[in-house]
């Protein structure tokens, strides 16, 4: 594998995040959350325009023609991608006032889990956002509710929670969209390290952005570390395959945080990056909800 990341696009971020690709226009969409950004990518042309959501923007996923799922602070809403038009969905009430919704992503049944984060340790969750409109509880107690993924075979559900530097795995039975037996499949507790966004490729590897690291690392199912590969940035942040044969891993970073010294150490602190991968991703799972106002 060439293990050159490529930097594919000049974009100074302040936290970018959530990549989705979209194989039908062989395009990337991807978020800034604090400069309130949901970012369209063509990498053919090397263009980029970006909709102004006016709110924190954390994550999104693909919903049919023209339409993309987001998560706002506290809300989940559709997206027009003609129009930019944002029309809610779900408005949620959470416990603390310093918590916003996190990292999310569809499973194979086109429902929308969704994680939150917290100022206050342990009062983050993971949510399910099922088509016919409803949210569920799926897991409490978490601090920063982050990258997710499934296993290739559906059988496997994989949360990480940053703050804590693990990773865990789920049983995950597909049809009913249910999780139980959490354990520890990476523990990253001896390193000042803080594993962000996933992706999971067809081998079943998890690819997680090392956040601090300078770096991203790849993990066996069963959590072994098989690879890490260098960043010229200090926080990447999120990834996701992409591409004809869905073997570019496109990546995100991050320039909030760091100080002056740091931002000239890493001068593309919050850029989009590529690698270029003798691995191949999973397609690209969309929401299959309707427009529901609630």
């Amino acid at each position: 594998m060439s293990q050159s990341v490529q930097n594919v696009l000049t974009a100074r971020a302040r936290l970018g995040e959530c990549p989705v690709w979209d194989s039908d226009r062989q395009q990337l969409f991807w978020v800034d959350i604090y400069n309130h950004r949901v970012h369209h990518f063509e990498p053919a042309t090397g263009q980029d325009r970006y909709f102004d959501t006016g709110d924190v923007v954390s994550a999104i996923a693909l919903a049919g023609n023209d339409r993309l799922l987001v998560a706002l602070r506290d809300r989940l809403a559709f997206l027009s991608t003609p129009t930019g038009e944002i029309t809610t969905l779900y408005q949620i009430e959470f416990p603390h006032p310093d918590t916003r919704f996190n990292d999310g992503k569809c499973d194979s049944q086109g429902r929308f889990w969704i994680g939150s984060v917290s100022e206050a340790p342990g009062q983050a969750a993971l949510y399910r956002y099922d088509p016919d409109g409803s949210l569920h509880v799926m897991e409490t107690g978490l601090t920063i509710s982050n990258g997710l993924g499934w296993s290739p075979d559906q059988s496997t559900f994989y949360l990480t929670d940053s703050a804590q530097h693990q990773i865990y795995a789920y049983d995950f039975e597909a049809e009913t969209g249910t999780i139980t037996n959490r354990r520890i499949l990476v523990d990253l507790g001896n390193e000042t390290v803080e594993p962000d966004g996933l992706a999971i490729d067809c081998q079943g590897n998890l690819w997680s952005a090392l956040w601090d690291g300078w770096c991203i690392a790849c993990f066996s199912p069963a959590g072994q570390e098989i690879l890490r590969v260098k960043m010229p940035v200090q926080r990447p942040t999120c990834l996701a395959f992409g591409g004809s044969h869905l073997s570019d891993l496109y990546i995100t970073s991050a320039s909030v945080g760091l100080s002056q010294k740091e931002i000239q150490q890493g001068l593309y602190a919050g850029d989009l990056f590529c690698l270029s991968t003798n691995f191949s991703g999973m397609p690209t799972q969309q929401f299959l909800g309707f427009s529901r106002i609630q």
